[in-house]
């Protein structure tokens, strides 16, 4: 079986452990949405990575407390490139999946939409 991709990122308006984690859950979620078959146990693993301006919170835990515990989660620090868009969480889901890579739903949420324009379809 193919593994896919499914990227995401959502922009947060402070670096505080509750908004971190509630915007965790809604790319997560909306990511969930936008590909219906998508199954924890068909994850390989995530990995997430913040800008760092963001460092209150690890994100994995929003995908635990989902009840995606069993899932290899992995958090980690976005290159501080200059000019870029602050204060964002990106996601990076190693699908399990016979679907084609075309047919992968990324989600980009709030400013972060603006990182990838070309994939936003929400």
């Amino acid at each position: 079986m193919p593994v896919r991709g499914i990227r995401g990122a959502i922009s947060i308006e402070a670096d505080q452990p509750e908004l971190i984690l509630e915007s965790t859950r809604e790319l997560l979620e909306a990511i969930l949405q936008a590909n219906p078959s998508l199954a924890p146990d068909d994850i390989a693993s995530i990995t997430f990575t913040l800008t760092p301006d963001l460092s209150s919170v690890h994100p994995a835990q929003a995908a635990r407390k989902m009840g995606w515990g069993q899932v290899p989660l992995l958090c980690g620090l976005e290159i501080a490139v200059p000019d870029s868009l602050p204060k964002v969480l990106r996601v990076l889901i190693h699908w399990n999946t016979d679907l084609l890579q075309s047919e992968i739903r990324h989600m980009y949420l709030r400013k972060a939409i603006v990182l990838r324009p070309d994939l936003v379809s929400n």
